[in-house]
């Protein structure tokens, strides 16, 4: 009992205007406690500082629409630092972030950048796409902003950030020269939600989801048939499932296809929102994007190596 009401007092605070907790002060001698919603944020926080980074939102979740756990409310009020991606991005975790803020160092990493680099959501006009991490020079700039802030918690920040700047510019080459040998009548990239603007963007590829910036939009059938039009008309020969949504749309605009004649395949499982397996290859923002990049092309008729831009792929079908 005693437990559950400590639990109830942490979660009011959490969400009130202002967090009393105190937060955890680190020695000289201990491990600072980074805390990172997203595990793109974490990737880039691991890589500029070399110390260990816990995400919240893991492979396969949906930061849409993740409400912040007891597990999410005690690891954040007993952070050191907490990297959250703002825009809109984990909407239920607004009020706790703007009470953690008053008592913790708290960064919403990507309103960092300029308002006139945002995409803005179809949907709602006043409102920011939050999907920077898909333009790797937006990514390469969010990562650069966070230095400041981790360079408090351990030494040679602007020197890793160099080195992992020049990561995310070497696979964004790869993907540029890949992506640009698909022929010009597919570049059309179809995928369950519409979280790929800046990839298209970044890449000269025109896209299309079938619900919007926000997994919690539905789709409507006006909008399965309007996309169903299209591929066929188009000839598009692959659309793409991601790793944090159902595949439902998808299915249903392959039926379409196929009852008018065209043949649509599933290109492949990107990852949108949440990137590969902890560990793994593409459980790295690099890996992701060289997963997503590699995918795309081969599905849509490009040219691209089966393992991606290093052979670290798991291979591809």
């Amino acid at each position: 009992m005693l437990a559950r009401r400590r639990f109830i007092g942490l979660m009011a605070a959490a969400l009130a205007p202002g967090l009393t907790i105190a937060p955890r002060v680190a020695g000289a001698d201990t491990v600072p406690r980074i805390v990172a919603t997203t595990g793109m944020i974490a990737d880039a926080a691991r890589a500029l500082t070399g110390l260990p980074v816990t995400a919240l939102i893991g492979p396969g979740m949906d930061p849409h629409g993740h409400r912040p756990t007891r597990n999410d409310i005690l690891t954040l009020s007993r952070a050191d630092l907490v990297l959250w991606h703002g825009l809109n991005l984990e909407a239920q975790f607004a009020k706790l972030m703007a009470g953690l803020s008053q008592n913790s160092p708290v960064l919403a990493v990507a309103e960092t950048l300029p308002a006139d680099l945002l995409l803005a959501d179809p949907a709602y006009p006043d409102r920011p796409d939050p999907h920077i991490w898909f333009d790797p020079a937006l990514w390469a700039q969010v990562s650069q902003a966070m230095e400041p802030t981790l360079a408090a918690f351990a030494p040679d920040v602007a020197a890793r950030g160099t080195a992992y700047r020049a990561e995310v510019e070497a696979i964004a080459s790869y993907a540029k020269t890949a992506l640009d040998t698909i022929p010009a009548g597919s570049r059309l990239l179809v995928t369950a939600h519409d979280a790929f603007a800046y990839f298209g963007r970044a890449f000269g590829l025109e896209v299309e989801g079938v619900q919007g910036i926000s997994t919690d939009s539905e789709a409507g059938l006006s909008r399965i048939a309007e996309l169903v039009d299209l591929l066929v008309a188009r000839q598009v020969p692959a659309v793409f499932v991601e790793s944090s949504v159902s595949d439902r749309a998808l299915r249903a605009l392959i039926e379409g296809a196929a009852a008018r004649g065209h043949t649509v395949r599933i290109g492949g499982e990107l990852f949108s929102d949440a990137m590969g397996p902890d560990g793994s290859y593409e459980g790295t923002w690099v890996g992701m994007m060289d997963h997503n990049a590699t995918s795309i092309t081969r599905a849509l008729g490009g040219t691209a190596p089966e393992r991606g831009a290093s052979g670290a792929l798991a291979a591809h079908g």
